[in-house]
């Protein structure tokens, strides 16, 4: 993918407020009014989404394929969370992540993140195939 100027050492970053939406209570966990960890794999992903930036051509996307990762911390509704992302690995057009989180306080996770680069129409032509009656 070096041909989109995708390369190991790409950063990209993403910040959000919590709010009561943000949090495992209004997922479901009743009580738990702290960020939650599908939240944080959501920042991860938009973390990775701006590291790759507008550098593939018209045609092209790219989609979330794998995820690793620790949530090691809680973070209370009001604080700031930054996810950083930093692409690591380029194989085809797999393109591999290191990711990390932190709230204003602490490191609040860590991990892998994997997006695949797709040729556009093609992806959405396999995903009308599932809905055909």
């Amino acid at each position: 993918m070096s041909e989109f100027g995708l390369a190991p050492g790409l950063r990209g970053e993403y910040r959000i407020k919590v709010g009561v939406e943000h949090t495992a209570h209004d997922l479901g966990h009743t009580g738990v009014e702290v960020y939650s960890t599908p939240d944080l794999v959501a920042a991860f992903e938009m973390a990775c989404c701006d590291a790759i930036g507008s550098r593939l051509p018209p045609g092209y996307n790219h989609v979330g394929v794998y995820n690793e990762m620790t949530h090691t911390a809680a973070t209370p509704v009001g604080m700031t969370v930054v996810a950083k992302a930093e692409l690591v690995e380029v194989d085809g057009r797999r393109l591999v992540f290191r990711v990390e989180g932190f709230d204003e306080v602490e490191k609040i996770g860590e991990g892998r993140h994997d997006r695949m680069v797709v040729n556009w129409s093609r992806f959405e032509a396999k995903l009308a195939e599932k809905v055909k009656p």
